[in-house]
């Protein structure tokens, strides 16, 4: 069994490992590069091999960074079954969906505006595309075993971090291949803590936060406090957020921050068709998180939501403190990007980012401190505050990594640490080294390495 790193190798985004089995071409996640622009363009190179020759494709779970570049793939001649769990289903839907429509609107205002590079300005796949590869995509519930051909047997475990993220396990022989996927962490104030795993003779581990450990449980009280500070001079509070989890786990602080009266009660608006249609899912998908009924109800009435672009619009006309719940999570796209144009100049405003900022993204670049940033291919003054609140991350930190580790009874004969900037893969891998005394590395993209399985 050969692997190939075709992408996640040397960066946090574009989750892509091609498993050849000699019968089989397995393509586990198909997840789309963001960030910088060298990285962006490796979107729109060739695949590694042609699509039509992969048999079938496995999804840990929804976000983009592990979806987003299915519908190029299906596109391409990808003709196979797309294995997935029910809610990353349902999560594509609605992801893949509106990626495809900004993408299309996006290169739609860059040609009216005049600003692209290209002449002229084309979307990375349409809307078609992404009917065409949803259209692929099978359901397979938690612990249940399906068949990927060749021997291969497959297994979804909860990974927490998101509505039907999942750990994927590949069997063959009685040697076992464990790919983490994106873990959530232990004592989420949402979803439910990753299933522990026993075993395997590889394991790939992602180590987004593998270089540090989340702040403590304050990004509540610092939330607050922005809010609080903010509305006191008449200001607004925008929020980028994920539109798939960061959204909700939003929505339900600021529940609680109005129930304990440490808030005004201020309106609340949700900005992103996206997230509103999520929002819905956590009634459905109750086993995946740990709020109760009455907690889904709450977060659903925490904010007014906006669906149409009419709607969004309107929100400029606002005056006084209101705060803005926008997608995305990094201001790469969007209609945050409309608000941020308007709140930046404004020192009376404040913009919180709640979650990792990708190196090379709009957000980065704010949380980093840049004074000016370009948006539809103009400069903006910032003179808003701008703030990072690293806790309400999905993600496991380094310490919370290296404990769901420890519950292997015996270790792998190899791991891979990808899925991470190269500061925070090594660094998680030279703990692994010392701390669990496994062998681990760091590969490179496009590098292909040999598996016994």
């Amino acid at each position: 069994m050969k692997l190939t790193f075709a992408g996640a190798a040397d960066t946090v985004t574009g989750s892509r490992y091609l498993l050849d089995s000699g019968a089989r071409q397995v393509l586990l996640d198909c997840g789309l590069f963001q960030g910088f622009k060298k990285l962006r363009d490796r979107n729109w190179a060739s695949f590694p091999i042609p699509p039509r020759e992969i048999d079938r494709v496995v999804l840990s779970h929804a976000h983009l960074d592990h979806s987003g570049y299915l519908p190029a793939l299906v596109r391409d001649g990808f003709r196979g079954q797309v294995f997935a769990t029910e809610a990353t289903r349902e999560l594509c839907e609605i992801l893949l969906r509106d990626s495809a429509r900004l993408q299309e609107e996006e290169a739609e205002y860059a040609n009216r505006h005049g600003y692209s590079k290209h002449s002229p300005a084309r979307p990375l796949y349409t809307s078609a595309d992404a009917e065409r590869a949803l259209s692929r995509i099978v359901a397979v519930g938690f612990d249940e075993d399906f068949d990927l051909g060749d021997g291969l047997k497959a297994r979804f475990l909860p990974a927490g971090h998101l509505l039907g993220a999942a750990i994927v396990r590949i069997e063959r022989g009685g040697r076992s291949f464990v790919f983490s996927g994106d873990l959530g962490r232990p004592n989420d104030a949402v979803m439910q803590p990753p299933q522990r795993v026993e075993a395997a003779d590889t394991l790939i581990v992602e180590s987004t936060y593998g270089d540090r450990e989340h702040a403590g449980d304050g990004s509540e009280d610092v939330l607050g406090a922005a809010i609080r500070d903010t509305a006191a001079r008449g200001g607004t509070i925008l929020i980028p957020s994920f539109a798939v989890g960061r959204a909700q786990t939003l929505l339900y602080a600021l529940s609680r921050l109005k129930a304990r009266g440490e808030i005004p009660d201020l309106p609340v608006y949700l900005d992103s068709p996206m997230a509103i249609d999520a929002t819905e899912l956590y009634r459905r998908f109750h086993r995946d998180h740990r709020l109760t009924a009455e907690q889904c109800r709450e977060m659903y009435r925490a904010a007014k939501f906006m669906t149409t672009p009419e709607q969004s619009k309107s929100l400029a006309g606002l005056r006084g403190p209101v705060v803005i719940v926008s997608a995305s999570g990094m201001a790469t796209g969007g209609r945050v990007l409309h608000h941020l144009k308007r709140l930046l100049p404004d020192p009376a405003n404040h913009v919180v980012f709640a979650g990792f900022q990708a190196p090379g993204t709009r957000g980065a670049h704010l949380v980093g401190g840049a004074r000016e940033v370009k948006i539809h291919g103009e400069w903006h003054p910032v003179r808003a505050a701008v703030t990072q609140l690293d806790g309400y991350s999905a993600h496991a930190d380094a310490d919370e990594l290296i404990e769901w580790m420890r519950g292997f009874r015996q270790a792998p004969d190899q791991v891979y640490v990808t899925h991470g900037e190269p500061e925070a893969s090594d660094r998680l891998r030279v703990r692994i080294e010392t701390e669990l005394g496994w062998r681990a590395r760091v590969p490179e993209h496009l590098e292909r390495v040999e598996l016994a399985l």
